[in-house]
């Protein structure tokens, strides 16, 4: 698994390459342009596997991540961004390291297993911990 070493403070660790939506663009077009950005690959016939979901319960405040993942790209990997470095990992190796981004390891059961589709969160707004909810 290609995974992303993140080392901005905002959310740091090991996590998979990703980001934000920009206006006019397709989820799936952006987690391609993400990935491309990030990793320096290609990829292509992204499937959908799953949907994390946080809501603020002060406030009503909503934030989603689409989450996908693909066996189908090409290119040549990068050393990675001022966002951090990319490298390959088994999933073993994931699963079992320290260094996993906050929350991550609740969000790995949507990539490896074929029961859930949803991860819900109810949250405090600040922090990013909250009892997780799988759909």
């Amino acid at each position: 698994m290609l995974v992303l070493d993140r080392i901005l403070s905002t959310w740091p660790g090991l996590t998979f390459p990703g980001g934000h939506v920009e206006w006019g663009e397709s989820f799936y077009d952006a987690a391609v342009r993400e990935a491309k950005e990030e990793t320096g690959l290609e990829v292509k016939n992204l499937k959908l596997c799953g949907t994390v979901h946080w809501a603020n319960k002060h406030n009503g405040e909503r934030y989603l991540e689409f989450l996908y993942k693909t066996s189908d790209f090409y290119g040549v990997l990068s050393e990675g961004t001022r966002e951090g470095t990319v490298r390959w990992m088994t999933p073993e190796e994931l699963k079992n390291s320290d260094r996993l981004s906050p929350n991550f390891d609740m969000y790995l059961p949507l990539f490896f297993e074929n029961k859930y589709s949803e991860l819900f969160f109810e949250w405090d707004g600040e922090s990013w911990t909250a009892e997780p909810h799988y759909l």
